[in-house]
């Protein structure tokens, strides 16, 4: 079985509170990006499930990734055989594009087509949420508000769809451990349910992250790159996530080769 994996970027992300077991409150807008990792699900004649990624080194152990986090949280309940999980890594590592959450939730959604569990997509979202905090957002994989620890959702009409959108990714890794350090959590100044709703042009005036004042004074390129995509023609632009990729949305098509020398340039809405 093979399986697209796509990324996923925040429209405003603002962190409300610090909660008593280390988690953060946030609010946030979570939309489905073109951008894909391709996972192959294979029955393997071996006793013990694998994982093999190529295009990306993914950091750790590979017996710690979420993927086989995914295949043993179903494994404790369902019979299932071992498998192969065989990867091609697209999305960016460290970007903020949830990446390695998609990963684990798309797993979990062809392990249930596989082997026939009938998993409904509600049962597959409390699984999910045992994996990670963006985790579930990949089984309905629709633009959604997101509150709590980002595993709280409520679906919203968007659609970015007419516009045109580039991921600049420089060579930069933020974990979120280094994220989360460098922001003051606040209570919200701006509703986003109600500010996602205001035409895109105006989102500049009104939905900002609340990672990027840490992070920017961190790392001044990744502002750099921002302000110039606005200088460019973007009507919205932002980090995404804690980082470090920045996007912008564009009337229309445009020619970001001079960004290249800033990073890898992504264009989803082309994909």
């Amino acid at each position: 079985m093979i399986i697209s994996a796509n990324a996923k970027i925040n429209i405003g992300l603002q962190v409300v509170a610090r909660r008593a077991d280390g988690y953060h409150e946030l609010n946030s807008v979570f939309y489905p990006l073109h951008i894909y990792d391709i996972i192959e699900l294979t029955e393997s004649t071996e006793n013990e499930t694998v994982l093999h990624i190529q295009g990306q080194h993914i950091p750790g152990d590979p017996s710690d990734n979420l993927c086989i986090k995914a295949y043993h949280l179903l494994k404790k309940e369902y019979e299932m055989p071992a498998v192969s999980i065989d990867m091609i890594k697209q999305i960016p590592i460290g970007a903020g594009l949830g990446g390695g959450s998609a990963d684990a939730s798309f797993v979990l959604k062809g392990l249930n087509t596989l082997f026939n569990l009938h998993l409904t997509n509600a049962q597959l979202e409390e699984y999910a949420a045992k994996l990670g905090a963006d985790c579930p957002f990949f089984i309905e994989n629709t633009p959604v508000y997101a509150t709590g620890i980002g595993t709280s959702f409520k679906r919203i009409s968007l659609d970015l769809s007419a516009y045109f959108i580039a991921v600049v990714m420089p060579d930069i890794h933020i974990s979120t451990a280094e994220a989360y350090a460098s922001v003051v959590p606040r209570a919200a100044t701006v509703n986003l349910e109600t500010a996602i709703r205001l035409p895109v042009q105006e989102w500049k005036f009104h939905i900002r992250n609340d990672f990027e004042d840490g992070i920017f004074e961190t790392y001044p390129v990744l502002k750099e790159i921002k302000e110039a995509l606005y200088q460019k023609g973007a009507v919205y632009a932002s980090m995404t996530g804690s980082g470090a990729a920045i996007y912008g949305i564009f009337w229309e098509k445009i020619d970001l080769t001079e960004f290249e020398k800033y990073g890898r340039i992504f264009y989803p809405s082309l994909i």
